[in-house]
């Protein structure tokens, strides 16, 4: 179920602006996005802090202009506090599909939304 709120229209729009080649490839916009206190445990399993984050995403899959991009769907999401956002949505890049799960807070009324958690899911080939 979906609360379409601004705060909920926020995080898409900045999980949208993550998923774009040219955030990806500069890690001043992308530091922009993500909280300092980020942690994502990616589709492989690994465990990445903001600084590792930071110095990786520009090689990684959706960075440049001619290569894979993220094709997002299925978009959810609520406003469980103040300041406090979850999302789930799906992901499919290089024919691999992956359910995500991020949590974007606002420290402050007049601050920007980031990313403060991301968690993705491989989806099996098979799967609905």
């Amino acid at each position: 179920m979906s609360q379409e709120s601004d705060e909920v229209r926020e995080a898409i729009a900045g999980e949208l602006r993550l998923m774009d080649p040219g955030v990806r490839s500069s890690r001043s916009l992308a530091r922009q996005l993500l909280d300092p206190d980020f942690t994502e445990v990616g589709a492989s399993g690994r465990r990445w802090t903001y600084d590792e984050m930071l110095a990786a995403m520009p090689e990684m899959d959706g960075a440049a202009e001619g290569g894979p991009r993220y094709e997002p769907s299925k978009f959810a999401g609520v406003l469980l506090a103040p300041g406090l956002v979850h999302l789930t949505y799906e992901t499919t890049v290089n024919g691999e599909r992956a359910r995500r799960s991020s949590l974007w807070r606002q420290r402050s009324a007049d601050a920007a939304w980031q990313l403060y958690y991301h968690q993705a899911t491989p989806v099996p080939p098979d799967s609905v």
